[in-house]
């Protein structure tokens, strides 16, 4: 059993998650340049799921690990590689150690990277906020029984998008900046 982090998740701790994603994007598109001369341009959104962006929201779920999705304009000679996972050192023992990486600093990210296809990349909270409702692939469903907080672009790092805003939800009471309220 994965012990939890009860500390809050802070914007210096979302700026920290947005650099791990780009070393890691670059790194994948460095070592597989194919996958880089299709998607490196394409890149439209990324943002903290899960159980931590739970955590973010609500400041009790907890934090096992950190789960960074990137999400691409899907190009028609293939789809990002779905399976491809990625996983790095948070790097700073705030939320303590990952059980399964006892070597890391701090707990662990997983880094996932899914193409979107009809989206348009200038919207990406409606973007993302379709991809989860429409529930089209197993992806889209299991990331919409939590929750999601973008990170990228800059100017949209915190918004919670994931679940949408309800006006009589608590979260709101507590200052969190959820889109379209």
């Amino acid at each position: 059993m994965q012990s939890r982090s009860y500390e809050p998740i802070a914007s210096e701790d979302l700026d920290r998650l947005s650099a791990i994603a780009a070393a890691d994007r670059a790194d994948l598109f460095e070592r597989k340049p194919d996958t880089g001369r299709l998607y490196a341009d394409r890149l439209f959104a990324v943002a903290l799921c899960q159980g931590g962006a739970l955590h973010f929201i609500d400041r009790v779920n907890g934090v096992k690990d950190l789960d960074v999705w990137s999400f691409y304009v899907e190009r028609p000679e293939r789809p990002f590689p779905y399976r491809r996972r990625g996983k790095a050192d948070f790097g700073d023992p705030k939320f303590g150690q990952s059980d399964d990486r006892p070597g890391f600093v701090g707990r662990r990210v997983d880094l996932i990277g899914r193409s979107l296809v009809n989206v348009n990349p200038s919207r990406p909270i409606d973007a993302l906020q379709h991809y989860l409702r429409a529930g089209g692939t197993p992806s889209a469903r299991f990331l919409a029984k939590k929750a999601v907080v973008m990170l990228d672009p800059r100017e949209l790092r915190g918004t919670v998008i994931w679940p949408e805003c309800d006006t009589n939800n608590a979260n709101s009471a507590k200052g969190m900046n959820h889109a379209r309220c």
